[in-house]
């Protein structure tokens, strides 16, 4: 069975991981709007997933930006659906979660920015031209990377 329960804040959710987990006796496909801890059932830790816009959006925005996009088209959030799902493996499965971990959220969203611009340039959208060799190394390159200064 899947369940997403994706009502925020966790307070208005439609169920917990908990009672999900229990109720399939531990073969749910469980994601949420809000985060969950992990759940042990029968001897299994299961690590819920959090389906919400923090893991596509900012790849979203990064690879639109990267390309100079004139717009965004739907084969775009197409895109990043699909560099989202590829980057979740049976390891990720097995603890029940259908994300990879959010811990890894700048690679993520560096892939997702890389196959959106790509999707851009393919679509011919792109306006920063020529582009570059190696999508993700340069979304990589284009980020944000707070870095602070110690002053004592």
């Amino acid at each position: 069975p899947v369940i997403f329960s994706l009502s925020n804040p966790t307070s208005c959710s439609e169920c917990t991981a908990e009672q999900a987990y229990n109720w399939t006796k531990g073969r749910v496909v469980f994601a949420s709007g809000s985060p969950f801890s992990p759940v042990e059932y029968d001897g299994k830790t299961f690590v819920p997933g959090q389906a919400n816009n923090a893991y596509i959006f900012p790849g979203l925005g990064l690879g639109l930006i990267m390309a100079g996009a004139t717009r965004v088209h739907e084969d775009m959030l197409l895109a990043a659906s699909e560099a989202l799902a590829d980057q979740a493996n049976e390891d990720n499965f097995s603890k029940g979660s259908i994300f990879p971990p959010f811990s890894g959220i700048r690679k993520i969203s560096a892939y997702i920015a890389a196959a959106v611009a790509a999707k851009a340039y393919e679509l011919g959208l792109a306006t920063r031209l020529p582009a570059p060799k190696d999508l993700v190394q340069y979304a990589e390159s284009c980020m944000y990377n707070p870095v602070y200064r110690n002053y004592r």
